[in-house]
């Protein structure tokens, strides 16, 4: 075990916005022990606030699903995989063909466009602070598109991927990891976690066998594939955990810590 790479949101973050006290303990752990930490979310950069503020993390985090390699500690963007106005129009004229319904929003490198409608009953915190508006009219040239959204109000978000992900094709790549909402995440082709999580390992002359992941939506299933070690959450989707194989326990028994504590004390760690 050289690197630990986790997902964040389901996997060591609670609604609540918590990252458990026995989970930091064990990050700590491992910073100590000599294991690289990184941490990999469909989360923007503005959103990591909890790294910081609750585990002191200050190294390198992917983000957007992999679209993104953000610098903590220099709050500065490493590289992105953006794509082009004229692929999001056609991805939505694709979709909207498909679900006249459905609503979109882009996350840019610095900015985050929603059309109105896109947050129901407006109850999003995080979100309140962008004015919704038809996209064709806010989003210019200079916009760069790390992740496009769209959702719908009715049926499930497997049902949504399995009919857009084909219909999409070669455009973009297409997941998802809302656990209760119809809404999928869009990037640039071919990119998901493990491209870039493959990308930074490698920079750091860590090899596939040598990594330890955690994560718990389809959007972590090329991630817990990749990985030597690869465990998504019992709590989490059923079809991450048939990618992965192995199963960390319940998000709320701590599962992320309790296999990273079994790893470091077979490494002959302490635990305090």
């Amino acid at each position: 075990m050289r690197l630990v790479a986790s997902d964040i949101d389901g996997t060591i973050l609670g609604h609540d916005g918590k990252i458990s006290d026995r989970t930091i303990r064990a990050f700590r752990a491992c910073r100590a022990a000599g294991v690289e930490l990184v941490f990999v979310t469909g989360r923007p950069p503005r959103w990591l606030h909890p790294l910081q503020d609750q585990l002191g993390h200050t190294g390198r985090v992917i983000c957007s699903n992999g679209a993104v390699v953000w610098d903590l500690e220099a709050d500065r963007l490493v590289s992105a995989r953006t794509l082009d106005l004229k692929a999001v129009f056609e991805v939505r004229r694709i979709i909207k063909e498909l679900r006249p319904s459905a609503l979109f929003a882009a996350e840019t490198l610095t900015s985050f466009h929603l059309e109105p409608g896109f947050i129901e009953n407006d109850s999003s915190e995080l979100l309140a602070q962008f004015t919704p508006a038809p996209l064709r009219t806010t989003l210019s040239t200079d916009d760069a598109v790390v992740k496009f959204l769209a959702v719908i109000r009715e049926g499930t978000a497997d049902e949504f991927l399995a009919e857009v992900a084909p219909a999409v094709g070669n455009l973009a790549s297409v997941t998802h990891s809302a656990p209760t909402v119809a809404m999928l995440e869009i990037a640039f082709p071919g990119i998901n976690k493990a491209v870039t999580l493959a990308q930074y390992a490698a920079s750091l002359g860590i090899d596939a066998a040598d990594v330890v992941a955690f994560g718990d939506m389809p959007n972590d299933i090329e991630m817990l594939r990749w990985a030597g070690d690869g465990y998504a959450m019992a709590s989490g989707h059923p079809a991450a955990i048939r990618a992965a194989g192995q199963q960390a326990p319940h998000f709320d028994d701590d599962g992320v810590a309790q296999i990273l504590e079994a790893k470091l004390q077979k490494l002959g760690v302490a635990l305090s």
